[in-house]
């Protein structure tokens, strides 16, 4: 089989699962919704990028850090995959909590009073690499698409794919939700973004458990 059509289908999968993670606002995307919408778009926008150049680094250490290890220790690969694995069933399990609460979105400038935009990029970058939780969310969409004989490129393809996405879709948060209406209409059709959310997660966290190396 043509070795990429062979690691196509686990590319794929990261991708999807990485760009439906960020389909679910957390701490650092609201703050970009916050930001945009008390200070102004190009602040927003500068944050965004931020949270997206850690998103990117994050990446690419997960890539260099599993490749090293997969290198010395092949086996490790069941290994990451079970941390992987669980830590998406946890993912669904947050996210149908999140479907059946009844709070809504809430977007929150960050403190520390108004910034220049090299501050609020330096600012989101800050967070993003300092978020704990950044490691595992990593470990779980990349080994997605890892198989014990993948190639370093299969890494690198998606550390590059999910960092394009990021800063466009991070950006894309700023400059929609810059007014309240986009807020409120999130806020109706949240229980099912979050539902589905935790449909996907479960699939890719029982796959990733059930796979055979």
């Amino acid at each position: 089989m043509d070795p990429v059509a062979n690691y196509l289908p686990g590319i794929l999968l990261a991708y999807t699962a990485f760009l439906l993670s960020i389909m679910s606002p957390g701490p650092n995307i609201l703050a970009v919704i916050g930001t945009s919408m008390a200070v102004n778009r190009r602040s927003g926008i500068a944050l965004a990028l931020g949270v997206a150049s850690g998103s990117f680094c994050w990446a690419f250490l997960t890539v260099v850090g599993l490749s090293a290890l997969l290198a010395a220790y092949a086996s490790a690969l069941v290994f990451i995959k079970i941390a992987g694995g669980l830590y998406l069933l946890w993912l669904a399990c947050k996210s149908l909590r999140a479907a059946a609460a009844a709070s809504d979105l809430e977007a929150r400038r960050l403190a520390g009073g108004q910034r220049s935009l090299s501050g609020y990029y330096l600012r989101g970058l800050v967070v993003q690499m300092t978020n704990p939780k950044a490691a595992l969310a990593w470990i779980a969409i990349i080994s997605l698409g890892l198989h014990n004989d993948a190639p370093h490129w299969v890494g690198v393809v998606i550390a590059l794919g999910t960092a394009i996405m990021s800063v466009i879709i991070h950006c894309l948060y700023a400059v929609a939700f810059s007014t309240p209406y986009m807020v409120r209409l999130y806020s109706k059709a949240r229980r099912w973004i979050q539902a589905a959310l935790g449909v996907f997660f479960a699939l890719a966290g029982i796959r990733l458990l059930s796979s055979r190396l």
